[in-house]
């Protein structure tokens, strides 16, 4: 029914940028047996990420906790 010529066809009319293939380095940088949590391995931006992500799910628990008691205990008029 569809031909193809093998090649990708791309969406906009600029060339496709090539980048390089880094999966074999983040390979050996994240099985690296250096005592590190795998979640901190990948530097300053993988820390702030996982306190950042933390922190709104700490805040986020909280906050449901406190609007189910709020509907559980409603006030009285």
């Amino acid at each position: 029914l569809y031909k193809s010529d093998g090649n990708p066809r791309t969406i906009s009319s600029s060339a496709r940028r090539q980048v390089d293939n880094m999966v074999k380095e983040k390979q050996k940088l994240f099985q690296a047996d250096n005592g590190i949590p795998v979640h901190l391995k990948g530097g300053a931006k993988d820390a702030i990420l996982y306190r950042l992500t933390m922190a709104l799910t700490v805040f986020g628990s909280g906050f449901v906790v406190y609007e189910l008691l709020n509907a559980a205990m409603p006030k009285k008029a």
